[in-house]
């Protein structure tokens, strides 16, 4: 027989506490054992995410409740990963929106609330945190309801129910004065609010796949909801493509999800979010039906990039000698790959073989998918981002424009200002959040923001808090000065010396330290006035018997400062690229002869 399900999905700014509320949830309903070690934020498995301490790819689970399986969707916080977001919420019929009660409603948090308004879920709201010194959840519930109606909610989801937690210390109540024992009330309103699948179960199957994963026993796994019908273990079906065309297959396996386990099933009814195994060549957004009424659903409909940037196979002295994959095949494959899984990544091809131009939505999911080459053994070269335009109705350049909400000490509110000046930024806000603290929300030109951020924790002591979310397409806001230092570059192949750096270093900031291998063309540190200039830092020093007291003995080598990926893309300029291996990151020009980069710029100047 069906069972009775509720299909909500978790969505909220970036630290709002979604991974942490999930590990409760399971916790309190059973799903682990009582003396079973479960590590935290257990549903960010991925290694980058718990690095970086965000959520990066939507995870499925499942807990039963008083006799209702609720199957739970974990989404990313992040914009740039909005594509995770916008794909997983068709399968849910309703989302718990976490907002912190001492931040309120942030710009991720419009973002996410956008996408669950527009599927037409009444959201459940979680003032979460409420536990946290200083926070005030009145105020934040005024922020929800205000962004309910910038947002044009309907009248049904402006009267949103309210629940008060802490994730944290795994309890929900109903008033701010109310018992705090445990989720349980998160739970009973969830079954009060979230209405049961709307599925015809007595239809024709129709599954759309919103997911994708792999197993090396049974292949690719296409995750997604029933939406009429029902799928049984064995049977014959076919995948309805994007282009319509037709694909049998056979079931091979049908899992359900309970906890952080997957459980066979022999039958699933519309309504269920199932896992199917059986089809090898399966992309997101496509439809699994019966053989002999192959009905597709429309393809689920995503947000298109804002930026791009040029991956090219690495050709620099050091190819081939820290990196397993290499070849521009390699490269092309792993690429197009990328394109099954994640649907809001766009990769083409350009005149020239070795190089592919690769579009997202922001500089760091693009850094998420590079990190995850490299340490696949991918060796590659990354250009700058820049981003995409587009022409508006009267012929006018449109450009991606980001709202960004800084959080510094009042102190600091000059010098940010004065950096996003030129940057093209318009002030659209400035709040005192108490405490000396301001919030100031501003929109800018996604190009304006390219390697920002490093200068923004350098000139706010790193006690600047700063998030950005797509905001739309408005008209070109002008040009923007680049970077004002220069780069200094080395002048031959070898590895550096002590007494080299020693006497280059009142030249700027090294990125490498002694005995480090470099070659000629590469970017070894950062000048300390706009011109490039090339250094020699291999220089050895000559030998003699004769020994002089003179000041080096005294003199010490200042520390050098290694580059992220993250800091080197923001670094680079437009005739610099990253070279990325799984042993290094570098930065290096363009053209690595200093001859043909003269060349170059000479012909970039006519």
């Amino acid at each position: 027989m069906p069972k009775d399900f509720r299909n909500i999905a978790i969505v909220a700014h970036v630290d709002h506490g979604k991974t942490t509320l999930v590990d409760v949830l399971l916790r309190q309903t059973g799903t682990f054992r009582a003396n079973q070690i479960v590590p935290e934020r257990v549903m960010d498995n991925n290694e980058l995410e718990r690095e970086r301490g965000i959520t990066i790819l939507s995870k499925n689970t499942a807990i039963d409740y008083r006799g209702v399986t609720i199957n739970v969707v974990d989404t990313p916080g992040h914009s740039d990963f909005g594509g995770e977001v916008e794909r997983v919420l068709g399968m849910v019929d309703s989302t718990l929106l976490l907002v912190d009660a001492f931040e309120g409603p942030m710009p991720q948090t419009r973002f996410v609330l956008r996408k669950s308004l527009e599927q037409g879920h009444r959201p459940i709201v979680v003032i979460n945190k409420v536990d946290r010194p200083g926070c005030d959840p009145e105020r934040s519930v005024d922020a929800v309801f205000d962004l309910f109606v910038q947002l044009g909610a309907t009248h049904e989801q402006l009267d949103f129910p309210i629940i008060y937690a802490s994730g944290r210390d795994g309890w929900a109540s109903l008033s701010l004065d109310g018992p705090r024992t445990d989720l349980t009330p998160l739970l009973d309103l969830v079954l009060e609010c979230v209405p049961p699948p709307r599925a015809d179960r007595e239809g024709s199957l129709q599954l759309q796949v919103a997911t994708l994963d792999h197993s090396d026993f049974l292949g690719r796994i296409a995750i997604g909801r029933i939406f009429r019908g029902q799928i049984r273990h064995g049977m014959r079906a076919v995948l309805v493509r994007r282009d319509g065309s037709l694909l049998p297959f056979r079931v091979m396996k049908l899992l359900g999800f309970h906890g952080l386990e997957r459980v066979e099933l022999e039958e699933a009814w519309a309504g269920d979010i199932v896992a199917v195994a059986g089809v090898a060549d399966v992309t997101i957004g496509e439809t699994v039906c019966p053989e002999e009424q192959p009905d597709g659903l429309p393809p689920i409909a995503i947000d298109e990039p804002t930026i791009s940037m040029f991956f090219i196979a690495n050709d620099g002295p050091f190819s081939g000698t820290e990196g397993k994959y290499v070849t521009s095949r390699q490269l092309r494959d792993r690429l197009y790959k990328e394109t099954v899984r994640n649907i809001s990544i766009r990769v083409e091809d350009t005149e020239r073989p070795d190089t592919l131009l690769v579009s997202g939505r922001g500089e760091m999911q693009l850094g998420i998918l590079i990190e995850q080459m490299r340490r696949e053994g991918y060796e590659m070269l990354v250009s700058r981002p820049k981003p995409i335009l587009k022409t508006g109705p009267a012929g006018e350049t449109l450009e991606p424009i980001e709202e960004v909400v800084i959080e510094v000490p009042d102190l600091y509110q000059g010098v940010v200002l004065e950096r996003l000046g030129p940057r093209r930024a318009i002030v659209e806000r400035v709040d005192s959040l108490g405490n000396g603290q301001l919030r100031i929300t501003l929109t800018v030109p996604a190009r304006g923001l390219f390697g920002y951020r490093s200068q923004f924790l350098t000139d706010t002591r790193g006690e600047g808090v700063l998030v950005r979310v797509f905001r739309g397409y408005e008209p070109w806001r002008g040009p923007i000065a680049g970077r004002t230092s220069g780069s200094l570059i080395a002048l031959e192949q070898g590895l550096t010396t002590t007494y080299a750096l020693l006497n280059l270093q009142d030249r700027g900031t090294f990125f490498i330290p002694p005995r480090e291998a470099v070659y000629m063309g590469q970017v070894v540190g950062e000048h300390t006035r706009p011109k490039d200039i090339i250094v020699n830092v291999c220089k050895a020093k000559h030998l003699t018997n004769v020994r002089h007291a003179t000041k080096e003995a005294t003199e010490t080598l200042a520390a050098h400062h290694p580059l992220t990926l993250d800091a080197a893309i923001e670094f680079i300029d437009d005739d610099e690229l990253v070279e990325i291996t799984p042993a290094a990151v570098r930065v290096r020009k363009r053209w690595l002869d200093p001859n043909e980069r003269a060349r170059r710029t000479k012909e970039e100047a006519v």
